[in-house]
Parts: structure tokens; sequence; C-alpha cells
């Protein structure tokens, strides 16, 4: 599943600056998820101000970004991390489910 900025966002705000990371995953192309965009301070504040804008869930996961700032854009996770990967496609793919269940709530109440 891609999102509008290609990815999942984790973050973590940590002390006066943030850090961020965002996935995509695909499983058509990919084995596991891919890093997208990452970075400290003004680089995350962006990614997290993205990730606002186009409505895309903020997971909040310290240790787990702290592991996925140190991968190279464009590289898959390593199979150590996908543990804590699949924990936050569940929370986006429950968040999914969520969301279209209340669109075809507010769809049927227009009817």
């Amino acid at each position: 599943m891609i999102y509008g900025f290609e990815g999942k966002i984790i973050m973590n705000k940590k002390h006066e600056y943030n850090k961020a990371a965002a996935l995509r995953y695909d499983p058509s192309v990919n084995s596991s998820p891919e890093i997208t965009a990452k970075g400290v301070r003004l680089i995350a504040d962006d990614i997290i101000a993205l990730a606002k804008k186009y409505n895309i869930p903020l997971y909040q996961d310290p240790a787990l970004v702290e592991q996925l700032i140190n991968l190279d854009i464009g590289s898959e996770i390593p199979p150590e991390l996908y543990e804590a990967a699949a924990v936050v496609l569940a929370f986006v793919y429950k968040l999914d489910r969520q969301a279209a269940k209340d669109l075809k709530c507010s769809n049927t109440d227009k009817d």
C-alpha cells in the first residue's frame, strides 16, 4: 500500500528536535518496507509537516526511528526490524479500515 508521501511516517519527538523516517511498502515491488525519507531537525520537521498535510498517520516509536534513520534511503528494512515495522503497518491498516468504514457510513447517511 502506498500513501500520499509514499509511506508511513514514524516520528520521535525528543528533547528540542524531531527525528523522522518515512516508509513505503508495496508487496508487489518490495519484499519488505523501503525507506523513502529520513531526517533530523528541519528535515524531520518537513517530513512530519508533509505527513500532516496529506493526512498520513504519524506513529511514534523512539527506538524504531533511531534505527531507521541510520539506514540508506531506498533500502529495504533489515529482517531484525520486520516485527517493529509490522506493528506500524497493522496500525496504519487499522486506520485505513476505520476511515473506509466511516466513509461508507457517511455515504449511507446521505441516502
